[in-house]
């Protein structure tokens, strides 16, 4: 059954002849690469290699690049953007930047195909995981679905004028198939895909490699190294990095931040960043960072959990199988 909720958004357009170029003085992703209508999650990371924000940068047909941000980041990755941007039309660049007034409606769940058809003039089943179109969505214009989510579910988020967001909400749930959902369903959804949230599982202060985000580098872009800290970053994919983020299950109390993660001598090796019991699972599961020797899957380590020693073992991720509509 498809969950729906609404989040506020800043998508920004990107114009000009080289927002290509401009974008990927920011971002670690290859965005030349794109075609029309594709999309891809990429990291806006500062001179020390952390991540500032993820983000998702779509080629659209119209001739733009559409990037949303986190809700929570999107002040500071606008004066990042407005900044760069300024110093490249000083050098003779040409780009420019809308802000658009929309919030983001996530549909996402087995039946959504199913839903969503019917509110919209185009053949859904020719949108792929990652591939973006505007559209109409149950009659409300200016709208833009992209085949994505953050359940790995299948799914869409819908950017709608934020002036008709209550009414396409309102549209939606009035289909039987369709629940509301809120931040705690949404967390351990995205928690069993081993999604990572911003502020918990990175930060400024984590970089790609450690945060097992290393695919989100284009090929070219490492050749280049020509993005924010790339000299940190690839000196990491070398050397390998001392800390990783780390899957981790257990039974008992669950495990949340910031608790510590022991190692088979008691000393402190890592901690909690996400945590909560895994509905599909039966068991709890959570992420954490922890040093390089101790992250292998298969190695027990130990949790304080309430003063108390619990023990958890190192799991690969996704905890449980993810569903994205893939090209056939």
């Amino acid at each position: 059954m498809p969950r729906t909720r609404v989040a506020p958004a800043l998508p920004t357009r990107v114009y000009g002849r080289d927002r290509v170029r401009f974008l990927e003085s920011l971002v670690v992703g290859d965005i030349a690469e794109l075609r029309p209508g594709q999309g891809t999650l990429t990291l806006l990371t500062n001179e020390h290699g952390g991540i500032v924000d993820d983000l998702i940068v779509t080629n659209t047909v119209e001739d733009h690049l559409y990037v949303v941000s986190n809700a929570g980041c999107a002040d500071k990755d606008q004066a990042v953007m407005e900044g760069r941007a300024a110093e490249l039309r000083a050098a003779g660049g040409d780009v420019h930047l809308e802000v658009l007034d929309n919030a983001l409606l996530a549909l996402q769940g087995p039946s959504m195909a199913q839903v969503l058809q019917a509110g919209l003039p185009d053949d859904l089943t020719k949108l792929t995981f990652m591939t973006s179109t505007a559209t109409t969505v149950f009659g409300v214009p200016g709208c833009r679905v992209t085949r994505c989510g953050y359940t790995g579910e299948d799914g869409v988020e819908i950017s709608v004028p934020a002036g008709r967001a209550v009414e396409l909400a309102e549209r939606l749930l009035g289909c039987p198939e369709v629940w509301p959902a809120g931040l705690a369903a949404r967390d351990s959804l995205r928690l069993e895909a081993g999604l990572c949230l911003y502020g918990n599982d990175i930060d400024e202060s984590t970089t790609p490699v450690e945060a097992g985000l290393l695919w989100t580098l284009g090929k070219r872009r490492r050749t280049a190294m020509d993005f924010p800290g790339a000299a940190i970053i690839m000196e990491q994919v070398k050397e390998k990095p001392k800390r990783k983020r780390v899957g981790l299950t257990s039974v008992g109390p669950p495990l949340r931040p910031p608790a510590a993660i022991l190692g088979p001598e008691g000393t402190p090796v890592g901690t909690v960043t996400s945590g909560c019991p895994s509905p599909s699972l039966g068991k709890n599961i959570a992420m954490g960072y922890v040093q390089a020797a101790h992250s292998r899957p298969g190695t027990t380590l130990t949790v304080e959990v309430r003063k108390k020693q619990q023990p958890a073992l190192v799991t690969k991720m996704p905890f449980v199988p993810t569903h994205y509509y893939m090209a056939k």
